[in-house]
């Protein structure tokens, strides 16, 4: 039989690896978060950067003409 002394010890570290730390969750949370802003970003200044790059083009062009 074991001593409860013993026992304890034994339930103090189990209980001490096993408990989740939570606070490198957060900070996963949050780079996910900036990676997705940070695609909405890049995609949304392509599209307007296509856009006034076919505008003064398309304006290059008339006045050539």
């Amino acid at each position: 039989m074991q001593s409860p002394v013993a026992v304890a010890a034994f339930r103090r570290i189990v209980d001490f690896r096993l408990r989740r730390d939570d606070e490198g969750q957060d900070l996963l949370e949050y780079g996910l978060l900036i990676g997705l802003i940070a695609l909405f970003a890049i995609g949304a200044v392509t599209t307007v950067g296509n856009t006034i790059n076919s505008v003064f083009w398309e304006a290059i062009a008339a006045a050539n003409y």
